[in-house]
């Protein structure tokens, strides 16, 4: 969905993909449910001036297993980007 996002959205917040829960490096490629591949599977995405920010979560789907790919919770501070000052 990140790509059809109109330019005038600054930040988009996304979570709930696990990290891919079980990361085993080059099965994991060819197993994504996505035609994106690793493109958005987690972190600090950023293209064309807008920002992507994936959390992989904490939990699980299916088996609670989860291998290179750690649990993570995000913390997002959002400050106004305006500079004031005062006279």
């Amino acid at each position: 969905m990140f790509p059809e996002i109109p330019e005038r959205v600054a930040l988009t917040l996304a979570g709930h993909t696990h990290g891919g829960q079980v990361a085993i490096p080059l099965l994991r490629r060819p197993m994504l449910p996505s035609y994106y591949g690793e493109r958005y599977a987690r972190g600090h995405i950023v293209e064309h001036g807008r920002h992507l920010l994936v959390s992989s979560g904490l939990g699980t789907s299916g088996l609670p297993i989860r291998l290179l790919a750690p649990p993570e919770v995000l913390v997002v501070r959002l400050r106004n980007s305006e500079v004031t000052s005062s006279v």
